[in-house]
């Protein structure tokens, strides 16, 4: 019993100071008027209509939803009209890049990019090519990417995955010193796990992601995976901490640069990703719940 109350406190605990420090880094900010809208990933609520999770979202206090949209016109239409009835905004998401085949693959990559880039998104959130292409045949769809961005005015990020073409800091790096003008979604938690460290023995990589960063999927990893089980729990404290660092550099950057408006997706998510028990497959903490709180966080911190 005295164990369970400890564990109940430490976690309260915890719980205090990150909220204190977040009032303290928001004071010292107060002064610039970038506003960051936060997006509800659908990943892991697939089973609500989208009516029942549009209702959801807005309740919880998200300014969007990010998803993929399905090719079929009917049933897009039928997911932006509820997004607009809801008053929420859209960051659209590819992740198709199953095909190992790269000219199977650029084919359909084009597809998906235009098919999101109609919808006239905020952006699109783009799982770009595979750890196993060379670098010339990924860096075909990165252009690809920007040729289609400059012709719909939709920006496109890249976002750092595990099997993708940046599922490393030493790899990305390579990448963005040799591409200069393309831009990420920084999920430094794959990192975390490809790397098995906080990176600390890599400080120049992180930096140079840091700086090219247009959006952030707020879910924190550790040495052993992307995803931790419970970031309110205090065993956590030392990985939250360090992707809040990570975070409070990019916001400190798109301040200083003048962006009027930043976006930020807490994408920690379901089962696998969650760790579940043995046989059961029951989640050891609630997704929902855990992202609310990296929202309210963050809002705390930097709004």
């Amino acid at each position: 019993m005295k164990k369970k109350i400890y564990i109940i406190f430490s976690a309260c605990l915890l719980t205090i100071l990150l909220l204190t420090a977040s009032s303290s880094f928001a004071q010292n900010n107060s002064t610039n008027t970038m506003k960051i809208n936060y997006f509800c990933p659908r990943w892991g609520s697939e089973s609500l209509s989208w009516d029942a999770f549009c209702e959801k979202v807005k309740k919880a206090g998200y300014n969007g939803v990010e998803t993929g949209l399905p090719l079929d016109e009917s049933e897009k239409k039928a997911i932006l009209e509820t997004l607009k009835k809801y008053d929420l905004l859209l960051i659209c998401q590819y992740y198709q890049s199953f095909e190992r085949d790269f000219d199977t693959h650029i084919k359909n990559y084009e597809k998906h990019l235009r098919n999101l880039a109609d919808a006239k998104p905020v952006l699109i959130n783009s799982q770009t090519g595979k750890d196993y292409f060379t670098f010339e045949q990924n860096k075909k769809l990165i252009e690809l990417a920007d040729k289609i961005s400059k012709e719909t005015g939709v920006k496109v990020t890249h976002e750092t995955h595990r099997n993708k073409f940046n599922f490393a800091a030493h790899i990305t790096k390579d990448y963005l010193e040799k591409i200069p003008n393309f831009r990420m979604t920084l999920d430094i938690s794959h990192w975390c796990n490809v790397h098995e460290s906080l990176l600390d023995d890599q400080p120049e990589a992180v930096n140079l992601a840091i700086s090219r960063t247009d959006h952030i999927h707020a879910r924190v990893g550790h040495q052993e995976g992307p995803q931790v089980n419970d970031p309110r729990a205090p065993e956590w404290t030392d990985a939250l901490n360090h992707h809040l660092a990570w975070w409070d550099k990019i916001v400190e950057i798109q301040r200083a640069k003048g962006t009027t408006i930043f976006t930020i997706t807490p994408e920690f998510g379901p089962v696998t990703y969650l760790p579940a028990l043995p046989y059961t497959r029951q989640p050891v903490a609630n997704q929902w719940d855990i992202n609310v709180f990296m929202m309210e966080l963050l809002k705390k911190r930097y709004n």
